[in-house]
């Protein structure tokens, strides 16, 4: 298992916008070969943003790899420069991948 998430800084007062942009969005992961599931994350919010947390899982580091090179990444993707008054900087991109898991 491979864990991609991205950590968002979202200026006070626009969380809502910020969620409804991701909820209109096409991701295109559900015809994406090694895709398992997605979330997006509420963290705290402080005096100066609100944290948010994209954590996408893969079965793999290549199927996670092989995606960010695909069309459907350029199409999940496109139009995101329209929304950066939302951010206050570019999103930061942690991966991880498993050692172990209990079920």
């Amino acid at each position: 298992m491979f864990v991609a998430m991205n950590r968002f800084k979202i200026q006070p007062g626009r969380e809502a916008e910020f969620e409804e942009v991701w909820r209109q969005r096409e991701s295109h992961l559900d015809r994406v070969p090694g895709f398992v599931s997605f979330h997006l994350l509420r963290g705290p919010s402080s005096a100066d943003h609100t944290l948010y947390a994209s954590h996408s899982v893969w079965q793999s580091r290549a199927a996670f790899e092989a995606w960010t090179r695909s069309e459907a990444f350029r199409s999940a993707h496109r139009g995101a420069g329209e929304h950066k008054g939302l951010y206050l900087g570019p999103p930061q991109l942690e991966t991880f991948e498993a050692v172990e898991g209990v079920r």
